[in-house]
């Protein structure tokens, strides 16, 4: 146990770096283009979160294995495509999502970049460090449901946000980006679908991503009540996509429980080693 709590305590420094890069370079960012000043801090993120690991936990960032990198982090863009995709056709075929035309391809690399830079933050934030750290005290179910509450609560002071907005987020985004981490115990496939998701809903169908409005290549409006269209907040809010989500989200849930990946609480740990520890003495 006493182990456990010094690798929290030296995650929970990682975690202070992370942050202090953050607020570090804030003020710079709005002086370098947009693109490349992105593309550095998302850099900068993940190379902080390498000498964090190697340096103050002294452990090996399994979590970032570069030979998982291509596949896990392409099929997390697929499937964040295809989840957003679902989302807008089925908000569609029910007379809800109204498409306008073809948009614009202006901005769709200020656009990638914007999505990538927010995947990797968030993703290294709450599932590489918070996920990670709070599932050795609290355990992996412990785990999903804390983080997934923090990562809705994260997103209530955004534009348009309400208690509704914050739930959805939690449900669908919270718990699909945890589960997809614990079945893979890597951050590759989360990041891509955050980015896969963010994209598609920017970029593509020109959405509100969590309340920011955007510009992408296919027009469109939403119409009807805010638990379908998600309000100002942007789709990501509807019932519709919490739903599709959750779904998505079993099937990782599944894939962490067949491949034993479901780890206990710290107490009920203390408790399976108590036997063992009261036989050793007698």
């Amino acid at each position: 146990m006493r182990k456990t709590w010094k690798e929290v305590g030296l995650g929970t420094l990682s975690l202070l770096a992370i942050i202090l890069v953050i607020i570090g370079t804030h003020p710079v960012l709005p002086h370098i283009p947009h693109m490349v000043g992105g593309t550095l801090l998302a850099l900068s993120l993940l190379a902080t979160f390498i000498a964090c690991a190697k340096w103050i936990e002294r452990r090996t960032p399994s979590e970032l294995d570069l030979h998982r990198f291509l596949p896990e982090t392409t099929i997390g863009l697929v499937i964040g495509f295809g989840l957003f995709a679902i989302s807008m056709t089925i908000l569609w075929a029910i007379g809800v999502y109204h498409p306008a035309g073809a948009g614009t391809a202006y901005g769709l690399g200020r656009g990638l970049v914007a999505a990538i830079v927010t995947g990797v933050l968030e993703e290294i934030l709450f599932r590489g460090l918070l996920f990670r750290l709070s599932s050795k005290i609290l355990g992996t179910w412990g785990a999903l449901l804390f983080t997934a509450a923090l990562f809705g609560a994260a997103h209530a002071f955004n534009r348009g946000a309400t208690v509704s907005s914050s739930l959805a987020i939690a449900i669908e985004a919270g718990v699909l980006l945890g589960a997809a981490y614990a079945a893979t115990e890597r951050l590759w496939l989360p990041i891509g679908l955050h980015i896969g998701w963010n994209f598609t809903e920017g970029s593509i169908f020109s959405m509100s991503v969590s309340g920011n409005s955007s510009a992408g290549l296919i027009q469109g409006s939403l119409s009807g009540p805010r638990i379908l269209t998600g309000g100002q907040f942007g789709p990501e809010a509807s019932i519709v996509a919490v739903i599709i989500c959750l779904l998505a989200s079993l099937y990782f849930i599944h894939r962490m429980i067949s491949l034993h990946r479901v780890h206990p609480p710290i107490w009920r740990s203390a408790e399976q080693f108590a036997p063992v520890v009261a036989t050793t003495l007698g």
